[in-house]
């Protein structure tokens, strides 16, 4: 059984890992691969129809916790604990719910102090006690004596006369005051760890197509090397085709890892294809899985050719492998007789979308397909590429209309409308 330290707006953890809010996805998964013979059976959840539209969650099934990340940022939101049972928790060193001591109103109030009025819901029949970036949940129907509850009882609060010994149901952890309007904040300094992540990517363009991009990057960087006095720092670099390794090197620094192409399947559909003659070196890819970005550089000339900008959407072949980049691309839009400037998001656009505002592909989409090995399977299926304005669009076929994808047990529930068609990565090409 873990025993796990509560700590409101904050995290939920021990002294060897834990569970920060505003914590990325990915680093969430390699705190669970790295302890996984003592946290099993976890699950991930989410919406195959609308990923974009409902959190994405990680199940620890065995200690009846749900972690929470926001769908677009992919940041850990809420911490909820659904079955206090299966774990020990305790604040300030001190345990509140653990074998030995059950966590009743009299404990909460007791290892947590006074608190506003409770919040009372007829329709789950929960009582919410929310302290700041703290809530605990009670089950009425499970109590011996049914509640007195005033709606009016003294300056306009409700009064609630709980019964002695009513157990907690759930607990959640998030940042500010109302469950139900908390935001996952922004990425916390202990877990930069040393990396650079991109805050948002912009596409440069002019009338004959990309440029190149244009990174906000956040790191962390302390005086004098301490700690506390560390400041998330924002900068912004630019990378053009035709740039050399010497070029991305210093401004984005040393890539997570470097990979040489066996092969490029998408050859035969450039537009002269017997010309090309096979080169005796390899183009090799700089990959940067915290930016979610990928630049590609030819072997002759060792200068940029390409850039791959990942969505890390749920159910792509990559996912997990890449954090989610936040990419724009500059449009001019029509409207009258008048042409508007406008920078859409496309990252968390669907592929109908994007059609409306660049417009539609002349030619059939390529189909790209990656077989399974005997070590690597691939249970995703093809994805779609559609050229669009010197820029290959990786778009996913359209899911089957069940409500959620889990990878340990799927869900049979079933929707009735038409799921969009989701968007997984951006190939921005060279001339």
């Amino acid at each position: 059984m873990l025993d796990l330290e509560v700590v409101p707006e904050r995290s939920l953890g021990n002294e060897q890992w834990e569970f920060a809010l505003g914590m990325p996805f990915s680093q969430a998964i390699s705190i669970l691969q790295k302890h996984c013979r003592i946290i099993k059976n976890v699950q991930v959840l989410y919406s195959e129809q609308t990923p974009l539209s409902h959190d994405l969650i990680l199940n620890l099934t065995q200690d009846g916790i749900k972690l929470l990340f926001d769908a677009t940022n992919q940041r850990l939101k809420v911490i909820e604990v659904y079955d206090l049972s299966k774990v020990k928790l305790k604040y300030c060193g001190v345990h509140f719910n653990s074998q030995a001591i059950a966590p009743t109103i009299e404990q909460i109030d007791q290892s947590f102090g006074a608190t506003h009025p409770g919040v009372y819901n007829a329709a789950e029949q929960l009582f919410h006690l929310n302290f700041r970036g703290l809530s605990f949940s009670f089950q009425l129907d499970s109590w011996n004596e049914a509640p007195k509850y005033e709606p009016n009882f003294a300056l306009g609060l409700a009064s609630l006369q709980i019964p002695h010994g009513a157990m907690v149901k759930r607990m959640h952890i998030y940042t500010g005051n109302n469950l139900q309007e908390t935001r996952a904040p922004a990425m916390p300094l202990a877990c930069f760890l040393g990396n650079i992540y991109a805050e948002c990517v912009d596409v440069l363009r002019d009338k004959a197509g990309p440029l190149g991009l244009k990174l906000r990057l956040l790191t962390a960087g302390g005086g004098l090397g301490v700690m506390a006095d560390a400041k998330v720092k924002s900068l912004e670099r630019t990378i053009f085709f035709g740039d050399s390794c010497q070029d991305v090197l210093g401004a984005l620094g040393s890539p997570h890892k470097v990979f040489y192409k066996s092969e490029d399947k998408m050859k035969i559909h450039s537009p002269s294809p017997h010309k090309q003659v096979p080169s005796k070196c390899n183009d090799y890819f700089f990959n940067y899985f915290t930016l979610g970005v990928d630049i590609l550089f030819d072997s002759t000339t060792h200068l940029v050719k390409k850039f791959v900008l990942h969505t890390n959407y749920p159910g792509h072949y990559n996912f997990n492998i890449y954090h989610r980049c936040d990419f724009k691309i500059p449009l001019v839009i029509k409207r009258g007789a008048v042409w508007f400037p406008l920078e859409i998001p496309l990252a968390g656009s669907d592929w109908d979308q994007i059609q409306e505002l660049l417009g539609h592909p002349m030619e059939k989409p390529v189909v790209l397909h990656r077989s399974s090995s005997a070590n690597n399977t691939n249970p995703f299926g093809s994805t779609f590429c559609f050229g669009l304005q010197r820029m290959i669009f990786e778009v996913r076929p359209s899911p089957p209309t069940h409500c959620l994808y889990c990878l340990h047990t799927p869900c049979r529930g079933l929707l009735s409308s038409s799921p969009p068609t989701p968007f997984a990565r951006l190939h921005v090409e060279g001339c």
